[in-house]
């Protein structure tokens, strides 16, 4: 059974930095693309990253040059360093994978709350 677990989360002033985490058990690791999406209060979920199984990156504009995704295969998990944080990106945020059969899996989601 696929299993995604993020963490990493918190309160953090704008301007700070956290780094999430998404580890993953029950799925070919290196051979999925992961994504990280997230959903602001009150709004739809939207997509905020991704990474390849072969570590290429794309990024939503808003996050682009504040964010980086990047993966440990041997760990099993992808992170996401966020600096510069800015109160329009409190969200709850979403690990996705998607494997090479396209079979996609989420996690539960962890809270990150920008505010001073």
């Amino acid at each position: 059974q696929v299993q995604l677990v993020e963490s990493g989360g918190g309160l953090v002033q704008p301007g700070g930095s956290l780094r999430l985490s998404c580890a993953a058990s029950g799925i070919d690791f290196s051979a999925s693309a992961v994504n990280w999406y997230r959903r602001p209060p009150g709004q739809e979920r939207e997509w905020v990253a991704r990474i390849t199984r072969f570590s290429g990156t794309q990024y939503l504009d808003s996050v682009k040059g504040r964010f980086t995704i990047s993966r440990d295969n041997a760990k099993n998990t992808v992170y996401l360093q966020m600096n510069a944080l800015r109160p329009e990106d409190t969200a709850v945020y979403y690990c996705n994978a998607v494997n090479s059969r396209n079979l996609s899996s989420w996690g539960q989601g962890t809270q990150v709350t920008v505010s001073s």
